[in-house]
């Protein structure tokens, strides 16, 4: 399934290209995710953990670093897992591009996923609601981490992006659906002016 999502971060664009390069600390950026092991070549080992409904899920897996275009502001990560429990495989190829947006920076991702087992029981609308809060933590950490290094002080001390919650998790992707519903069912309706 292929998923779209876009953020701004309030940072120049070679600022954040330059911290995107930085794998553990994007890696620090994404609720649930840590690395384990860099295996060097733009390969690393890592685990990912979400909470989706009652099930939750930890893939421990491979992500590696295909293509680096920094003219392009383009990059391309391979990552594939398995959860903890065997309970299903996950694979995802991202590519993010970025772009100056004013004083700041656009990044688009697009994540080309493919689920199996537990997780795929979940359907386009539930798993694209969750990317995108994930997604919205992601910009806000790595916002707060560029800016923890801009005034030198340790992006640690920022901390690392916490296990993604599956209550906060879920009430985000609620509203999200509740608000895809509203558009779809009533603001078609609208009468017409004369």
């Amino acid at each position: 399934m292929l998923l779209t999502n876009a953020f701004e971060v309030d940072q120049p664009v070679d600022r954040v290209w330059e911290f995107f390069n930085d794998v553990p600390q994007v890696a620090r950026c994404l609720p649930g995710a840590e690395l384990t092991d860099d295996l060097g070549d733009d390969s690393y080992l890592g685990r990912v953990a979400v909470r989706m409904g009652p099930v939750k899920l930890a893939f421990n897996g491979k992500a590696k670093i295909v293509e680096r275009d920094e003219a392009a502001k383009r990059v391309v990560v391979d990552a594939a897992g398995a959860d903890e429990k065997g309970r299903g495989q996950a694979s995802v190829l991202v590519t993010a591009v970025l772009a100056s947006k004013g004083r700041g920076t656009k990044v688009d991702l697009q994540q080309d996923l493919q689920l199996s087992g537990a997780a795929a029981q979940y359907g386009r609308g539930m798993i694209s609601d969750v990317t995108t809060v994930l997604m919205g933590q992601f910009a806000s950490n790595m916002q707060q981490r560029i800016e923890a290094i801009q005034r030198g002080v340790s992006p640690d001390e920022v901390g690392s992006a916490q296990a993604a919650s599956g209550f906060s998790i879920g009430l985000h992707a609620m509203r999200l659906a509740l608000a895809r519903v509203f558009r779809r069912f009533f603001l078609p309706y609208q009468p017409r002016q004369s």
